[in-house]
């Protein structure tokens, strides 16, 4: 019994990962949508992102690479990875994000800046359905129960008791010699007993 619950939760795993590995599906999407805040002034500005393009925001200059959502049957997940760069007073060009944003959760990865704030607002656009690999469970192996090993007796160990051993019988006489017989005792004659014999105190 316990090797037969044992299998049922390996098959049970394998066909949860299974099932988790085909709700990995995604919408590849062409165009994201941000959203803009400028702290000084404190306008909000909605704008969108081609993937590979670059805008300029503020004196930002932002490019989407990618932006992914997930089937309408799944729990919405819209993500983008984005490269922000700014262009100083002296002319350089420095990297200010490079990372992921998801919609959900704006705060997890947004951009530290100190004039402006940007996230990730939506996707649009995609009918691309991207497939993750899906993962196949490995057939297990069937399990047999080990067959019960017949234990060998122990052997005597001092102080244990032991079974009598079997009498021997007893050795044949050798040829030519008879057998001894028992001797027997030799009457005693009742004349030579005296009814009217003295008798010796032994107490003196």
């Amino acid at each position: 019994m316990t090797f037969g619950w044992t299998r049922a939760a390996w098959v049970l795993v394998a066909i949860m990962g299974s099932a988790g590995a085909a709700q990995a599906d995604r919408i590849k999407n062409p165009t994201a949508v941000f959203s803009g805040l400028d702290k000084i002034t404190g306008r909000i500005v909605s704008f969108e992102v081609k993937t590979d393009e670059t805008v300029q925001f503020g004196a930002l200059q932002m490019t989407a690479r990618v932006c992914f959502t997930k089937p309408p049957t799944e729990t919405p997940n819209t993500t983008s990875f984005v490269e922000v760069e700014e262009t100083g007073t002296d002319g350089k060009t420095r990297k200010v994000f490079s990372g992921w944003m998801f919609a959900a959760s704006p705060g997890l990865h947004g951009i530290e800046h100190p004039v402006y704030d940007i996230w990730l607002v939506d996707c649009k656009g995609g009918t691309e359905v991207i497939a993750e690999p899906k993962e196949v469970p490995e057939e297990l192996p069937p399990i047999e129960p080990t067959a019960q090993r017949t234990q060998p007796a122990d052997p005597a160990r001092p102080g244990s008791i032991m079974a009598p051993a079997q009498a021997l019988p007893p050795a044949p006489a050798p040829s030519g010699f008879a057998p001894a017989q028992p001797r027997q005792p030799t009457p005693r004659s009742n004349r030579d007993f005296n009814r009217n014999a003295p008798l010796i105190n032994t107490d003196r």
